[in-house]
């Protein structure tokens, strides 16, 4: 970690321990919740580039998976999923800004790992995707196995995970590496479709959008088979608000349960006749499950009413890419993603 970094963690913990010593002071058990409710706003980074999870059009307008996560917590919040302010990050400030409260959650291809949860004063709220990282090759470069790089020029972004595990990757596998930084993302793009490397490499769902968007150009290239790396991606929150986490953390959970219940925008409405007991709680109708988090009772009912279940939200941003879920499947369908329960 940099001086500089060290510099701006410091600041940040000293203006989070005197937020939460403020709002102590006035009864309030979240400073960051009391921030957004006087704005009027969520503030939520999001990296402006990844197709299917988070995106921003000519119009200004953003969509995606993990942007849904964003709606849906301003939905539990406010009631309103447009009380959203979206703000383009980068790989290289995404955590600082995160750090020095510039934007209250960071919803982005950022991976969960113990060095940003234990050092940097960051927290994951969960996962909404589970990825691994690929790599993305020519067709006539006639390479079909990873181990077949060897001496290959990389585009890797840099300070990612990304990063280090290519560097792992070969060195594990005593292979020669000459990575092509490039921070942005367009620029690396551009970099590897122009043959100033050989390989692209970052999780396999951003390269899979990013060879769908290629159109015609699509069928010149081929993403490897091997996954190198363990990708866990989910929304991230300052440490030291334990209410803030808690909202965010189960209204991840509500869009999973939503899926897993067969509740949805469609069916969300008909289900308040249904007698059973965790639909009943889902909805609000039993229980002070939402007064617990600082919210109301119908938060989690209202989520799925205006942004959807986890499938809605998938099948909306995700599927039109062609990248099956696999792990991203419920539990009960095969996949890892397994909610708690609201009760």
């Amino acid at each position: 970690m940099s001086i500089l970094r060290n510099i701006v963690f410091v600041s940040a913990i000293c203006l989070s321990i005197g937020a939460v010593g403020d709002a102590a002071a006035h009864g309030s058990a979240s400073p960051t919740l009391d921030a957004i409710r006087s704005r009027g706003v969520i503030i939520c980074g999001a990296a402006p580039n990844l197709p299917g999870f988070a995106a921003v059009n000519e119009r200004g307008e953003w969509s995606g998976l993990y942007v849904d996560v964003c709606r849906a917590v301003a939905v539990a919040i406010f009631g309103n999923a447009t009380k959203v302010k979206f703000v383009a990050t980068t790989t290289q400030n995404r955590l600082p800004m995160l750090q020095t409260g510039e934007i209250d959650i960071l919803a982005s291809n950022t991976t969960w790992t113990l060095a940003r949860e234990a050092a940097l004063g960051l927290q994951f709220t969960g996962v909404t995707f589970y990825d691994g990282q690929g790599f993305l090759v020519r067709k006539s470069l006639g390479v079909k196995s990873a181990k077949g790089l060897d001496g290959a020029t990389v585009c890797v972004q840099p300070g990612t995970t990304t990063e280090l595990n290519l560097t792992d990757y070969f060195r594990r596998n005593n292979m020669k590496l000459t990575p092509l930084v490039i921070d942005n993302l367009e620029e690396l793009r551009s970099a590897f479709l122009s043959s100033r490397c050989d390989a692209y490499t970052i999780g396999t769902a951003a390269l899979a959008a990013f060879r769908a968007g290629l159109g015609s150009r699509a069928e010149e290239f081929e993403l490897l088979q091997e996954i190198i790396s363990k990708e866990p991606l989910g929304p991230v929150v300052r440490k030291g608000d334990q209410r803030w986490y808690d909202i965010v953390r189960w209204t991840n959970f509500a869009m999973l349960i939503g899926e897993e219940m067969g509740l949805s925008s469609k069916t969300i409405d008909q289900a308040a006749s249904n007698p059973d007991p965790d639909v009943q709680r889902f909805l609000g109708k039993t229980g002070d499950f939402g007064k617990m988090l600082g919210i109301d009772n119908e938060w989690s009912a209202r989520i799925v009413r205006q942004v959807g279940n986890y499938a809605e939200s998938w099948d909306r941003n995700v599927a039109p890419l062609k990248l099956p879920r696999t792990l991203n499947r419920l539990w009960t369908d095969g996949g890892i993603h397994y909610p708690p329960p609201i009760r």
